[in-house]
């Protein structure tokens, strides 16, 4: 893995040597950012943005953000065999004043009214398995985390038949390999 564009353009991330965390692939992260930067879809832009990475995983998101001129990014990950490597990623990058990590179970532990600004990317890369996306989602919109233009983006395996709520609205879906890419904001 490595990052894409940027400030660290072509620095490698240190990754996982188990077979539970599943890193973003660096096609998917291509594509991810590709629509990120092009599309006439929604008008959520990186640079000097606040981020929420979920599911921080080693980072690969947050910091491919960080490369691109986000102003912060919020990591939060509870994995313990992954937490060692996502600090060690940050530290080679040296981004830890732009960056903080959370170290709560998202769906037991953390309330998101905890935070008190707003963010202009949200990415959740949760395990493929997780199927409470709807009522972390629910929480976000109740928290109104998200900044007015903001956008939600939701890294799934193709198979999962996510429900949403009517408050979130899909604005573009793609389908790489196993995974998808949803692109969604709150109404």
């Amino acid at each position: 893995m490595r990052i894409i564009s940027g400030n660290f353009k072509g620095k490698k991330i240190l990754d996982p040597k188990d077979n539970y965390t599943r890193p973003l692939k660096d096609l998917t992260k291509e594509s991810l950012f590709n629509i990120l930067q092009h599309s006439n879809k929604f008008e959520a832009r990186i640079k000097a943005a606040k981020i929420l990475d979920l599911f921080s995983g080693v980072g690969s998101f947050g910091l491919e953000c960080l490369s691109r001129e986000a102003s912060y990014v919020t990591f939060i990950e509870n994995y313990k065999k992954v937490l060692p490597i996502l600090k060690k990623n940050i530290l080679e990058f040296n981004c830890s004043t732009k960056s903080t990590i959370i170290e709560k179970d998202i769906f037991k532990e953390l309330s998101f009214n905890m935070f008190k600004q707003k963010f202009e990317i949200i990415f959740m890369d949760p395990p493929y398995k997780k199927k409470f996306l709807s009522e972390l989602l629910k929480k976000m919109f109740q928290a109104k985390i998200l900044s007015r233009n903001g956008i939600i983006i939701i890294h799934r395996h193709n198979d999962e038949k996510d429900e949403f709520y009517e408050f979130f609205k899909i604005l573009e879906e793609k389908n790489y390999g196993i995974s998808k890419i949803i692109f969604g904001k709150f109404v």
